[in-house]
């Protein structure tokens, strides 16, 4: 299997191919005009080793270039509570994983890689939405159902 790496700016376009692969998943329909808005912002958070932000990739064995698999998160502080005295947590919020590629561990290895990070940070937990095709990836690495409700409002 390909190593995982850490993701930097000159994989933007490529991050940006994967997360539409797993928007397409959810909405065949859905829309690539936001990504020329969304470009710029990538980029400069891919460049920044030391942010809030990470996103670790597997390259595509077959298609140099491109990405096979891709995991991404952010550190958020919240007030601590129990649990999570800290304040930290982190948040999974983009996993996808190539058509070609797929059923190869390049996910549940990005997703190691994603976790790791994260302890190394001190979040003192992981939050994400899971699809039912990905729950059981994500159960089988320890996730459980959250039993609090969420709420969204869009501005």
């Amino acid at each position: 299997m390909s190593s995982v790496r850490r993701a930097v700016a000159e994989d933007a376009a490529e991050v940006l191919r994967l997360r539409q692969v797993m928007i397409a998943s959810m909405d065949p329909d859905a829309s690539t005009d936001w990504q020329a808005g969304s470009l710029p912002g990538l980029r400069t958070r891919l460049a920044d080793p030391d942010g809030d932000f990470a996103a670790f990739v597997v390259d595509h064995p077959g298609r140099p270039g491109a990405l096979a698999a891709l995991v991404v998160g952010t550190l958020e502080y919240r007030i601590g509570g129990p649990g999570r005295p800290g304040g930290l947590l982190g948040y999974v919020f983009s996993v996808a994983t190539d058509p070609g590629a797929r059923r190869r561990g390049y996910a549940r290895a990005c997703m190691a890689e994603l976790l790791a990070w994260f302890r190394e940070r001190g979040a003192g937990h992981v939050m994400l939405t899971a699809s039912p095709d990905a729950e059981p990836l994500y159960a089988s690495m320890g996730f459980t159902r959250d039993t609090t409700p969420s709420m969204r409002l869009y501005l």
